[in-house]
């Protein structure tokens, strides 16, 4: 092979260097070659990538539907996009708001937003509003009023069992919902009812007094 090698070398010298123009131009098409291939493999990846995002699920969902919920005994038409949460619908898209749940967290930690969902306590900062249709929802407004304050309220005032207030509209609807199941509760049934509610002043004893307050004017109990 070497010696097949030379005998060519040998003619393109022979022929002024011809052997070795041709040489520089295959390895250069070579290059150019790879280059395009490298390319084409490129571009393939980038038309599969598209055509994957374009049958997948989409990355955000856009437009508004309109919904009706059932608040406060009240049907509530409102038009609001799939991912907006109920404690938004309640707060900023309602005419007029309903602003007894608080934004305070926003990750379901704190429980200012509590509201009754089926007569349940849940965080409405993790609620979709679309969820919610077909389901009797209780914000802290429905429980009472200034003219008509259910008894937690009303204990609430009396004990003194609020300082900043974010935190109590939570507290109201939680301890409201738990008091309807258990009418005669202890300190500790108190304690356990309110773990999902967080007070940063720190009034934890009022609340939970106000709480033992409430439930035995519920009953009648001195």
């Amino acid at each position: 092979m070497a010696d097949d090698f030379n005998e060519d070398k040998e003619k393109s010298d022979a022929a002024g260097g011809s052997y070795d123009a041709s040489r520089r131009r295959f390895l250069k098409g070579v290059g150019i070659a790879g280059a395009g291939a490298a390319f084409a493999d490129h571009l393939l990846a980038d038309t599969k990538a598209a055509e994957a995002q374009a049958n997948g699920p989409p990355s955000f969902v856009a437009g508004t539907v309109e919904i009706v919920l059932e608040i406060n005994g009240q049907k509530r038409s409102v038009r609001v996009e799939p991912r907006t949460t109920l404690l938004n619908t309640l707060r900023n898209h309602l005419d007029p708001p309903l602003t007894g749940p608080k934004l305070v967290c926003d990750m379901g930690t704190c429980g200012a937003c509590t509201v009754l969902l089926a007569d349940q306590p849940v965080y409405s900062c993790l609620v979709l509003a679309v969820d919610a249709v077909g389901k009797k929802i209780i914000t802290v407004e429905g429980l009472g009023s200034a003219e008509k304050p259910n008894p937690v309220q009303n204990a609430f005032v009396d004990k003194d069992a609020l300082m900043c207030g974010f935190c109590t509209p939570g507290f109201v609807t939680t301890i409201s919902a738990y008091l309807k199941k258990n009418s005669n509760p202890t300190l500790q049934d108190v304690r356990e009812a309110c773990k999902g509610n967080f007070c940063r002043c720190g009034t934890y004893p009022r609340v939970f007094e106000a709480a033992l307050t409430a439930a035995k004017a519920q009953t009648g109990r001195d």
